[in-house]
């Protein structure tokens, strides 16, 4: 399943500022990062399960924000996206030189 995965942590604090750093980690273990506090994940129902535990554990529900939207597959049908695209599609085989 694709999920996007969006956040707005509070960061007038050094505590604000370390939950930012731990959630965007935790969502770079599962994704690809699309815009600064966005990202998309390309994950199995387990791996979803797993990545919203860890995430909810990082944020503070009272004074941050975070969005998991699932998206209805076929993707790209779905999904518009403009200008520079770098997306990087997890279930394809990968040529490394």
């Amino acid at each position: 399943m694709w999920v996007v995965i969006c956040y707005d942590v509070n960061t007038e604090t050094r505590e604000g500022r370390r939950r930012l750093r731990r959630v965007a980690q935790v969502c770079k273990n599962y994704g690809q990062r699309v815009q600064k506090s966005v990202f998309e994940c390309q994950i199995d129902l387990m791996k979803f399960e797993e990545l919203r535990r860890k995430l909810l554990k990082e944020v503070s529900l009272t004074l941050d924000n975070l969005r998991i939207y699932r998206l209805t597959e076929p993707r790209e049908k779905h999904v518009e996206s403009y200008g520079e695209i770098q997306t990087i599609l997890f279930d394809e085989d990968t040529l490394v030189v």
